[in-house]
């Protein structure tokens, strides 16, 4: 993110101010009270600072003059630079943020690609997704140095360390002071010493003198103290059969749970999928919607292609009646050859037809019998008389055609080939014009266009009808939305599932744990008898043991006790090395990112004085190499200066480490005032470099780094004075 100009009203000493920067170095100068610190302050609080706080700083940032009514207002104007679906090009966005700090009434307004937002939660969310900054604390750790910040390093060993783990972590202090303050508690519990013991030997010491002096009561209360002792076993043994029977009746409960939402995510997986492929298929009809290899629509094209087929086909008979292909006499007329052959078909078929009547009639009425072979012949006679009628239509047929072509060609003769070769002429011009129509070079090339395109509409109603079958006639501008419903539903189950543990895993859990609820449940009757059996023997025993029973109870407090100290002692200790796991974890992957960043830019910053740098995994603590001494030696063993130039360093590659590939603004307070001129020059051309992926904003006093800066903004000092007369002391 880059921010091209920044806008306050009535924040600290402004009631009004407007400054622009440029994408790289830009150096914000001015005197002492001239508002530096209010600049940087306004840019943290509109990238970072919920508007709706109502922290006492928020009030104490309206400016002395101001009205009771005024209220901090900041914003900025900004750009972004997104990476595009094509890595090789990059898109750069504009946007703009104003925040009215005004408590639990604040407001915001955020507008960025296209969306205009006015949730403060969600505004925030936003600028975190651009900046790789989620919280002031990490921004104030990272991409905002304060100048006192650094002057704090040389008062205190853990002072960096602390400041790193922060730049880290995004915490406002580092975890030396909670080592500092677990060891005090550990020593206060553990010391041994008779003069001044700790607490856990105070409290062993009460716990041996009460229970010398329960063995003392317990000699004539033995009997009682066995039935107490029993009954204080049956009221465990019945606490930890309850305890059993909850927890499986829990167990349970989850089983039954999982049981639930894993036919509820099967029932979105199966949703899903078929929203997946209706949203695939409606998208492959809009495809094939906008990729038709025919413009025109396919009726109008198979019309079209038809009357093409006709208009070729009068062609082809025009052309062949001008060429004389078809030759007729005039003179004579052709032989009728089919009406012989078609009397002698039925004359053959009328034979065979009375052949296997007669046979049938002497058969039937028991004239003469002689067999089937006469009616066999006569249907034989009758399939050669059919078959010379097929002849007959056959040649008849071709009489026909004869004849009417040679009527054709009469007709040509009569009205005369001028007639001919005029039609020729129109049916040809009407053929062109449709094939023009179409864009077409041929009938050839309709006839493959229509087959494409018939092809090509019943790819489309056939996904259509598969759409449908999948999702009836909802609307497909909400199947994505469907879709992604489902999906939703799906991580939302899955998740529920995860967070049940194993037991939504495990085959037939809920069986086997309704069957344990069943024993656990029987458990707990039998641990209560045996508890109320318990009790009835201690109330049945008439021995006063009031005594006895005050140092038992003395006793069970100091062991209460002792064991509260134990357990924390045991905490104390665990989180202690928990700490150092964490830190250990959380180190490592920083140093070594640290020390590949940070010999780079100390050495050009110290002009290659130091050019070696490491970084202990467990304290953080940086060294060195000196080639004075041709060994490595501890920052704080340099200067101010160099160690100032040494941290700077290290917080910026923290910024590169904390933010990943996001580019927040870098505000620098004059982390250079320590440093001589040549080396403030190299550090400057440092920020110079760096500011070809970030942006830097560096606050000063002095005009040392102006000839460096891609913009200069100069803020002028308070010019009002106190003209009241000074009274002399008395």
């Amino acid at each position: 993110m880059r921010v091209r100009k920044l806008s306050a009203r009535d924040v600290r000493r402004y009631r009004a101010l407007d400054i622009t920067f440029a994408p790289g170095l830009t150096v914000v100068r001015g005197p002492n009270e001239a508002g530096k610190t209010t600049v940087q302050r306004a840019l943290e609080l509109v990238l970072t600072r919920r508007v709706t706080s109502t922290a006492a700083e928020i009030e104490a940032l309206r400016p002395w003059d101001a009205p009771p009514e005024a209220r901090s207002v900041v914003s900025i104007e900004f750009e972004q630079d997104e990476e595009s679906r094509d890595r090789d090009v990059d898109t750069r966005k504009t946007g703009t943020v104003e925040k009215t700090f005004a408590g639990g009434k604040g407001t915001v307004h955020l507008e960025y690609d296209g969306q205009v937002i006015s949730d403060p939660t969600l505004a925030d969310q936003v600028l975190a997704e651009l900046t790789g900054i989620p919280t002031e604390g990490f921004f104030r750790s990272t991409a905002s140095v304060h100048h006192f910040e650094l002057s704090d390093l040389s008062r205190d060993d853990g002072a960096l360390r602390d400041r790193l783990q922060a730049s880290i972590s995004g915490a406002d202090r580092g975890t030396s002071r909670a080592r500092k303050k677990l060891d005090r508690a550990l020593h206060d519990l553990t010391t041994k010493g008779d003069r001044n013991p700790g607490r856990l030997k105070v409290a062993d010491q009460a716990v041996a003198q009460a229970k010398l002096a329960l063995e003392q009561g317990e000699l004539a209360l033995a009997q009682l103290e066995r039935d107490r002792d029993a009954l204080s076993g049956a009221r465990e043994r019945r606490a930890e059969a309850e305890s059993a029977l909850a927890e499986r009746r829990g167990m349970l409960e989850k089983a039954r749970q999982a049981e639930r939402i894993t036919a509820e995510r099967d029932a979105a997986s199966e949703q899903y999928e078929r929203y997946r492929t209706a949203v695939d298929v409606a998208a492959e009809v809009e495809t094939l919607a906008t990729s038709h290899p025919s413009l025109t629509p396919l009726p109008v094209l198979r019309a079209t292609v038809e009357r093409l087929r006709k208009l070729d086909t009068r062609i082809r008979e025009l052309k062949a009646a001008l060429s004389g292909e078809i030759e007729v006499s005039f003179d004579l007329k052709p032989a009728v050859t089919w009406q012989p052959l078609s009397r002698l078909s039925i004359g053959v078929v009328l034979i065979g037809l009375l052949l296997a009547g007669m046979t049938f009639a002497a058969r039937t009425l028991d004239l003469l019998d002689l067999g089937e072979t006469p009616q066999l012949v006569g249907a034989g006679i009758v399939v050669v008389g059919l078959a010379f009628a097929g002849v007959a239509w056959w040649l008849r047929r071709n009489d026909k055609m004869q004849g009417q072509l040679r009527g054709d060609e009469i007709d040509r003769r009569l009205r005369g080939r001028s007639e001919m070769e005029a039609e020729l002429r129109l049916t040809e011009s009407g053929l062109q014009q449709h094939l023009a129509t179409l864009g077409l070079a041929d009938l050839t090339a309709g006839e493959e266009l229509l087959g494409r395109e018939e092809a090509h509409v019943g790819q489309i109603d056939r996904l259509e009808a598969q759409l449908e079958g999948l999702v009836g006639k909802a609307p497909r501008e909400t199947l994505p939305v469907q879709r992604d419903a489902a999906s939703l539903e799906i991580e939302q189950k899955t998740s529920a599932l995860d967070a049940l543990g194993p037991i939504a895993k495990e085959p037939r859990a809920r069986e086997r744990l309704e069957v344990e609820v069943r024993d656990a449940e029987e458990a707990v009757g039998r641990a209560r008898d045996d508890e109320a059996n318990a009790r009835a023997r201690v109330e049945a025993n008439v021995v006063d043991a009031e005594q006895v029973a005050g140092q038992a109870e003395r006793l069970a407090s100091w062991q209460e006790q002792l064991a509260a100290l134990q357990r924390r002692q045991r905490v104390y200790a665990a989180t202690l090395e928990a700490i150092d796991r964490a830190e250990q974890a959380t180190m490592k992957t920083a140093t070594r990112y640290l020390e590949a960043h940070m010999v780079r830019d100390l050495a050009t910053a110290t002009d290659g004085r130091y050019r070696r740098v490491r970084v202990d995994d467990r304290t953080l603590d940086i060294e060195v190499h000196a080639p004075e001494r041709g060994d490595w030696v501890p920052v704080r063993a340099l200067s101010q200066g160099t160690l100032d130039l040494v941290f700077l360093i290290a917080r910026l590659g923290l910024v590169r480490l904390v933010t990943g590939d996001r580019r927040p603004p870098l505000v620098f307070d004059d982390p250079f005032v320590t440093l001589d001129d040549a080396r403030a020059a190299r550090a400057v051309s440092l920020l110079k470099s760096l500011a070809s992926d970030f942006q830097v904003i560096y606050l000063t006093t002095s005009d040392r780094y102006d000839s460096a800066a891609d913009a200069v903004v100069e803020l002028l000092g308070p010019t009002a004075v106190d003209n009241a007369p000074v009274e002399q002391p008395a």
